[in-house]
């Protein structure tokens, strides 16, 4: 019938089929040769780290792959789709379906119902594992490869600003009251700059206002004098645990509920959220991308193969795919520095190109 979307149920998993394996086969192609250069240029930083050798190689790979597989899998979809569409045409069975009432989106549908379930997945992979590999690998990376943190969510080499003063922790853990620094040391400074007495502790935890310092040891710079004190006391009375949450988000690291709570913890703090609004936003616009890549690639599928002009159609497929990766990095990166709302930033693109597509393929084909 005119109005049915799909082609015939045997035609639909012909080509699901066809189109899911070529994705699978694209994306394990782009994965391990990506893998293999990744490994090749940190090897040398992970085995320099005392004790670490084929154990911690594979640890890394296990971190690292899920990221890959997260970032490409879009283009692997596109790359899939020109790949899927070419065979088809040269096979002169896009002829054949079209002689047989098909219209373009038809032939299309089966590639957009296995881009639909690979967006769902894609969009499930990275809240339940690229997030957590992301904080762990970030985690082990700040510190040289070592032993690798039990906390991921670890912050470290953290420099906070107390007014003139500076505030520095070699490592925070926890969230709002909860937070905890260690190593932590607090540079007093005069109106010209200059620092004139750095406390250092152990240990410190908020004591609203302020973090309480743990047997503090004082440094006097004009008398070169040091005493420390039996008990605790309390410096940095301006930091507050929202500064450090603005230090610590990432929404790479991050999944949705804990993105939400920390943007919450930064609009409380009066700094803007832009930068983290906009990767929110964008935790559903960029899976789903992998639904647009078979429209932006569909100018492959039409045409006579003998016409000369395939290759000519499959560029131009090729494009217009990656044409809306580099807009949407730029987006993006313009919601970062508030040049874009956060919702326009992370859908602006994918709006634009599906009209795009739409006409290319309308204008040209139905």
């Amino acid at each position: 019938m005119p109005l049915e979307f799909f082609p015939s149920r045997t035609m639909t998993i012909y080509i699901a089929k066809m189109f899911a394996l070529r994705v699978i086969a694209v994306l394990l192609m782009l994965v391990l040769v990506l893998q293999m250069l990744d490994l090749l240029s940190e090897s040398g930083q992970i085995l320099a780290a005392k004790g670490n050798g084929q154990e911690q190689l594979l640890t890394y790979v296990g971190l690292r792959a899920p990221q890959l597989v997260a970032r490409f899998l879009p283009y692997s979809v596109l790359l899939a789709t020109i790949i899927t569409l070419i065979t088809l045409n040269q096979n002169s069975e896009v002829v054949a379906m079209k002689a047989a009432g098909l219209s373009a989106h038809q032939v299309l549908a089966p590639l957009f119902l296995v881009a639909g379930v690979i967006s769902v997945a894609n969009f499930a992979f990275n809240e339940r594992i690229v997030t957590r590999a992301t904080a762990t690998l970030k985690a082990w990376q700040a510190v040289d490869y070592g032993p690798i943190p039990e906390d991921s969510q670890v912050r470290n080499n953290v420099w906070l600003q107390d007014g003139p003063n500076i505030l520095y922790a070699r490592s925070i853990t926890g969230e709002g009251q909860a937070t905890r620094m260690t190593d932590v040391t607090w540079h007093r400074r005069d109106p010209t700059g200059m620092v004139t007495e750095i406390v250092r502790a152990g240990s410190a935890s908020y004591a609203n206002p302020g973090w309480r310092f743990d047997r503090p040891t004082t440094f006097d710079v004009q008398s070169a004098r040091r005493t420390t004190a039996a008990g605790s006391a309390v410096f940095a009375t301006s930091v507050t645990p929202a500064q450090v949450v603005i230090r610590r988000a990432d929404a790479d690291a991050e999944t949705l509920p804990h993105l939400s709570r920390s943007i919450e913890a930064v609009r409380a703090a009066s700094h803007s959220t832009s930068e983290l609004e906009s990767r929110w936003w964008h935790k559903f616009s960029g899976p789903l991308s992998a639904v647009l890549m078979p429209l932006l690639g569909a100018v492959a599928a039409f045409g006579l193969a003998r016409s000369g002009q395939l290759f000519m159609r499959a560029v131009i497929g090729m494009a217009l795919g990656f044409a809306y990766f580099v807009v949407d990095n730029a987006a993006l990166a313009m919601g970062s520095f508030g040049g874009y709302g956060p919702l326009i930033a992370a859908w602006s693109p994918f709006v634009l190109f599906l009209l795009i597509g739409e006409t290319v393929l309308i204008r040209t084909e139905e």
